[in-house]
């Protein structure tokens, strides 16, 4: 575990800008080609999407199931070697699906860029909190929100354009951007030391195990993943629906990559001005529960498009908020551990919410009523919110009697 501890605001301000960059290059390269498989091999080559679907299934839960065992790694040799071995991989898994001509193949390099990204997932989110102190940890957070956000808007669109040449040139350029992240964090980013705790690989684990106030912060966080990945399954559904055509889609996309953009860094400014994280928290938890809620009485794609805004005004607070309070709750001696653990509310939270909301959509068409799924997801927020009011509740009574 012997990483530098000490370490000066110049080279800590150098790895920050590192992490920034590998954040922007990570989101457009991974957004640049997993949303265009299925439209490759199904689309294009015809493959069966229930076997796609497969493929892209195990990915998510390769990476999230691992993401625990990569936080524990850091914790024992280190947050910087893990985040570079866990970029190799990626390039290499991802130069392979390049030439994945057969469903195995294809498989195989989906697996392989999973367990890069459980790799390197835990042990750059431990490596900020490491990197940041608590009085702008929050507005690095929101700065890594926008880079996010523009490699999540950037990637799309160039893959889109590459698949008019290749698929195969859309997969290496997406290994290029994270060999653009393997050489940032080779030589920019500082070796950081993310534990404390002596002992085993699983001493991390057990101090996170035997926390019960972050554990249920973490249990409490599932709903807020829940509703976060409604924008990947039941917002395209319904802005389809509505519109009559899949050109809404894109604007729903647009509506809330271009909010994160210009509004991530001063609405959480303002915000913070007024509230303290864990009230923006739950503020921003509950205004995505609403938006989500108000969906149910929307009948025009305007009325929807208002919607999306206040779920996206919701996210904007609680995407960086979310990683500063956890930050906050994690025992700095065993960082990397507990953002391991952290990661499991978006690998259930996240799993659940995608499976029970393409169920809901079904069952709300089969029994005609059409405003099942929305009530639902509201209530799911709103029930996450109360929770975490209540924990924080809790937590100042302790601390005044302390």
């Amino acid at each position: 575990m012997g990483e530098i501890v000490h370490l000066s605001a110049a080279v800590r301000r150098r790895g920050l800008i590192a992490l920034l960059l590998d954040t922007f290059f990570m989101w457009g390269g991974f957004f640049m080609v997993v949303p265009l498989i299925s439209v490759h091999y199904v689309d294009s080559l015809g493959w069966s999407a229930a076997a796609i679907g497969l493929v892209l299934a195990v990915r998510q839960l390769t990476q999230q199931g691992l993401t625990l065992f990569g936080g524990m790694l850091a914790d024992q040799i280190g947050a910087r070697g893990l985040i570079v071995v866990g970029l190799a991989i990626r390039v290499l898994a991802f130069s392979l699906m390049a030439q994945a001509g057969s469903y195995g193949l294809l498989m195989a390099s989906a697996v392989l860029a999973a367990i890069g990204g459980a790799l390197f997932d835990s042990p750059k989110a431990a490596a900020i909190a490491a990197l940041t102190v608590p009085e702008t940890r929050s507005r690095y957070y929101a700065m890594l929100g926008v880079a996010s956000s523009l490699g999540m808007t950037a990637g799309p669109l160039l893959g889109a354009l590459l698949l008019n040449t290749d698929f195969a040139l859309v997969a290496y350029v997406a290994a290029g951007c994270f060999a653009v992240c393997l050489v940032v964090s080779l030589f920019l980013l500082p070796a950081v030391r993310v534990a404390k705790v002596e002992g085993d690989i699983t001493a991390g684990l057990r101090l996170a195990a035997h926390d019960t106030p972050f554990l249920r912060f973490t249990a409490l966080m599932m709903g807020y993943w829940f509703m976060w990945v409604q924008l990947s399954i039941s917002l395209p559904l319904v802005a389809k629906s509505i519109s009559g055509t899949s050109d809404a889609v894109g604007w729903l996309y647009a509506l809330n990559a271009g909010m994160s953009v210009l509004l991530q860094y001063p609405l959480l400014r303002l915000a913070e001005r007024r509230l303290r994280h864990e009230q923006i928290l739950v503020a921003g938890i509950g205004a995505m529960a609403l938006g989500l809620g108000a969906i149910a009485l929307a009948h025009t794609v305007a009325t929807l498009l208002v919607c999306v805004a206040i779920f996206s005004i919701g996210s904007l607070l609680v995407a960086p908020t979310q990683q500063t309070v956890t930050a906050g709750l994690a025992n700095p001696a065993a960082l990397g551990s507990y953002f391991g653990v952290a990661s499991l509310a978006l690998a259930l939270g996240g799993g659940f919410g995608n499976f029970v909301g393409g169920w809901l959509i079904e069952l709300a068409a089969a029994i005609n009523v059409p405003a099942l799924p929305w009530l639902v997801f509201c209530a799911v927020g709103l029930l996450a919110a109360a929770g975490l009011g209540l924990l924080d509740a809790r937590r100042q009574a302790a601390l005044l009697m302390a």
